[in-house]
């Protein structure tokens, strides 16, 4: 059985007990049954979301305690707060990258025998630390490959075979360029606590001070039915398009399709083209002090995160059926940072 059935068949086992349709939008994947607490939880990225959920169904706790699963990854969005523990942890559900990372900060600095300390465990990102020189409290652990370009309507005057330039998403994300090909145009970006936001602003060499007013930024990441005028565009992960077309994951790209950028195509063979020019690695942050050699050294942590022999790692299977490539660095601990 590959692992897109394993994870259907976990998925909608869980699924049918809560009396719950698979397909419901918006779809949250957390752990089911919600009392299913698991040793590792992570927040964070919509990005990585998905194959966060599929590392967990494929991921077992060793001593099978408190769970037969190690990892829990609740999604970016769905009802909040989440419950994260069978005593205390509930917390607001947090909404992208950096919010991820923010609760985790804010989760280490809880006084002890808070009800919101040790509540969490790592932020999925799909950013860098914005910060590396305040401290390295924090360790960015690459465990995947993504690319981010845009997408527009199919039937938009903007779908064309050329896409679009560097230069030309700079103009667009202006506002200065506000026509393509006779249309109006009408960008969008994600929320602000975006890693995706956050990446693919830096690509096109576009600060959030000179973010145009034409500009729609509160829209959810790769969220293609967000796109409803011929003006749209928006970026997009082309691991998240490539899980959502494939079938691996609930469907949002609506009626959109991914475009060059500086006439490269996003995909080769149907996958991630990893040579494309706005690639990325996605992460988990953890604490640095569970590390090896940290001041709190945890075994589960450091099982399932450090080194290329990690159990994350080791999924490689995984990572590629939710559309990501594999990388040679998967592992690495040396990124860190504050934020």
């Amino acid at each position: 059985m590959n692992v897109k059935s394993r994870i259907r068949i976990a998925a909608a086992v869980g699924a049918a007990a809560l009396g719950l349709s698979l397909f419901a939008s918006p779809a949250s994947a957390d752990p089911i049954p919600s009392t299913d607490y698991r040793q590792l939880v992570g927040v964070g990225s919509d990005t990585t979301q998905d194959v966060g959920n599929g590392l967990g169904l494929a991921i077992a706790d060793p001593n099978n305690s408190p769970s037969t699963k190690l990892i829990a990854s609740y999604d970016a969005t769905g009802s909040s707060p989440i419950k994260t523990r069978a005593v205390n942890c509930s917390i607001p559900r947090p909404n992208g990258s950096s919010a991820g990372i923010d609760a985790l900060r804010a989760d280490l600095a809880a006084p002890a025998g808070s009800t919101t300390k040790n509540c969490i465990d790592f932020a999925r990102s799909s950013r860098t630390p914005a910060d590396t020189t305040t401290s390295t409290k924090l360790t960015w652990i690459p465990f995947a490959k993504d690319a981010v370009t845009v997408v527009v309507r199919s039937g938009s005057p903007l779908n064309t075979t050329v896409g679009f330039t560097t230069q030309q998403l700079h103009d667009i994300y202006t506002c200065t360029k506000t026509t393509h090909n006779g249309v109006a145009l009408k960008p969008l970006l994600p929320q602000l606590n975006s890693g995706t936001r956050t990446f693919f602003l830096g690509k096109i060499n576009v600060t959030e001070a000179q973010v145009g007013t034409c500009v729609n930024g509160t829209v959810q990441e790769h969220d293609g039915t967000a796109l409803t005028d011929n003006g749209n565009i928006a970026p997009y992960s082309i691991a998240q398009y490539i899980a959502q077309t494939g079938g691996v994951v609930t469907d949002r790209h609506g009626v959109t399709v991914l475009l060059k950028v500086d006439g490269i195509e996003p995909r080769v063979g149907g996958q991630l083209n990893v040579a494309f020019p706005y690639n990325r690695d996605v992460y988990n942050v953890v604490p640095t002090a569970k590390l090896t050699g940290g001041a709190t050294p945890d075994a589960d942590l450091i099982s399932a995160f450090e080194t290329n022999t990690s159990k994350v790692c080791a999924q490689t299977g995984v990572i590629t059926d939710y559309g990501f490539g594999t990388i040679a660095n998967c592992g690495n601990v040396t990124l860190k940072g504050e934020r």
